[in-house]
């Protein structure tokens, strides 16, 4: 049967309920303490083939590995012909000698759970190769739901006989193994996940995505469908996580300049005053602890509303154009473009030079947070957060796609390095996304919101971001966090 609901019912693990504005959701909290039952969860799979080794692919295959070890379950990484990624496979303990590394569709051949983590465009390409050499009754696994969106709207779907499901780390691949290492000495370190069961032919495949969750080290697994997974996912790359904050910082950080600001202290109230103070605010105490936190809660204010109706109406016609198939057009059209050459990178203006003189000087003082920055950033986040629950999406896939993946995976890789860097090395579908549209939310803050942050704030807006359900939504979510910060080198 196909899955259009995003239900979690499990006969090996123990579920719980969470509270979420307006009912509750049903979640699985992870831990170590678990890994005894992935024997159960994956009954009567022997091997596990990890197409791809991407940041994903490269994460993911090393969880897996060391969470099963020991269970009798090879994890094995399965790569195209003349891969460049073959020797660091190698390097990560994967090899050939040992049957752990070998061609891709070898690989796919022989496994119970084939775990597709190629790149987007390069599975949309090549995913009816995997799908004639699958074995019978062996499990599609995915990682992102791009795949379902490009069989939507080309006429295809997946073979029958085979289950689909789907478990998608809320965070970017080098978070999903760095955080799993982390909780070797801290059960429950690690990134949340999602999962979807698209299609269960003999009723086993929510038991074989929660494992798989639980092996990557996930502290919390919440459900949703493959469709709201896509949505969600891709519309969140091109907006709060990658191409709004772009766009956000770039824009803010001209404007402090032609205010009077020296270049470093313009990044300081721009790009590090979102990846610093403003993301840990809300990481640690949530989005109302931002505006609490500013000495100017009036700057606050106007920054906020001036910011929210535009950002809302970019976010919307972002889900509309991934919603209709115009985004992943895109990507693969962009892919196929760009084939036999690189992305340039967009870390090339003035303000990337500054932020090395900023993280040299940090620990020297505290950096308070800039009220107009923190308007403008969180309206930003919560005009996504109230789009996507317009459109009917759970709770807990609104806080984690809208807020906890940026504040505690995105946001701190940017603050060790800068939003320029994380922009030019996350994946190809989120870097052609967020050269799309970061320059969209940049001219709408240059040319709607700075024009108006002068104006007196909109008292209705203010009272509706104070009451906004997000809070409970995030109060619940806080209470499984892992008990450490990422740690980035």
């Amino acid at each position: 049967m196909t899955s259009t609901t995003s239900d979690l019912h499990s006969s090996v693990f123990t579920t719980e309920t969470m509270a979420v504005p307006g009912g509750t959701e049903t979640i699985l909290r992870g831990g170590r303490h678990l890994f005894g039952l992935l024997p159960g969860a994956f009954a009567g799979i022997e091997r596990i083939g990890v197409l791809g080794w991407g940041p994903q692919g490269r994460a993911q295959a090393q969880n897996l590995r060391d969470s099963l070890d020991g269970t009798g379950i090879t994890v094995t990484v399965g790569l195209r012909p003349g891969s460049s990624s073959a020797d660091d496979a190698r390097a990560h303990g994967f090899t050939e000698a040992d049957g752990t590394l070998g061609g891709w569709l070898d690989v796919a051949a022989t496994s119970d759970l084939v775990i597709l983590l190629i790149a987007d465009a390069a599975l949309a390409a090549h995913h009816r190769e995997v799908f004639a050499v699958l074995k019978p009754g062996a499990v599609i696994g995915l990682s992102h739901g791009f795949l379902l969106g490009h069989l939507r709207a080309t006429g295809g779907d997946f073979p029958p006989g085979h289950a689909v499901i789907a478990v998608c780390p809320k965070g970017m691949g080098d978070s999903v193994r760095r955080l799993y290492l982390q909780g070797v000495d801290v059960d429950g370190a690690g990134i949340n996940s999602s999962i979807a069961v698209h299609a269960d032919p003999d009723g086993r495949a929510g038991d074989v995505a929660l494992g798989w969750s639980v092996a990557l080290g996930s502290p919390y697994t919440f459900a949703t469908t493959l469709r709201d997974e896509y949505l969600s996912d891709i519309v969140g790359e091109r907006a709060i996580l990658l191409g709004a904050v772009h766009g956000l910082v770039e824009c803010l950080h001209r404007h402090f300049l032609l205010a009077g600001d020296d270049p470093v202290t313009a990044y300081e109230r721009s790009c590090e005053n979102v990846t610093g103070p403003i993301a840990a605010t809300i990481s640690r105490d949530g989005l109302s602890a931002v505006r609490a936190a500013c000495a100017d809660t009036a700057a606050f204010d106007r920054a906020y509303t001036a910011a929210y109706a535009p950002a809302r109406d970019l976010v919307a016609e972002i889900y509309d154009e991934v919603a209709d198939g115009t985004e992943l057009r895109s990507v693969i059209l962009a892919e196929q473009r760009l084939a036999d050459r690189p992305l340039s990178r967009i870390g090339g203006t003035a303000m990337w030079r500054a932020g090395n003189e900023v993280r040299a000087r940090r620990g020297t003082r505290d950096l308070a947070i800039d009220p107009l920055t923190a308007g403008l950033f969180v309206a930003t986040m919560t005009a996504q957060v109230d789009e996507l629950a317009a459109r009917g999406h759970a709770w807990s896939e609104i806080v984690n796609e809208s807020v906890i993946e940026a504040v505690d995976s995105l946001l701190p890789y940017m603050h060790a390095r800068d939003i320029a860097h994380m922009v030019d090395h996350c994946s190809r579908t989120a870097r052609l996304g967020t050269r799309r549209w970061g320059p969209r939310f940049q001219s709408a803050y240059e040319q709607v919101v700075l024009p108006a942050v002068d104006a007196p704030a909109d008292t209705g807006l203010v009272e509706a971001f104070t009451a906004n359900p997000v809070h409970q939504a995030l109060a619940a979510a806080a209470k499984l966090r892992p008990a450490v910060d990422i740690s980035v080198a």
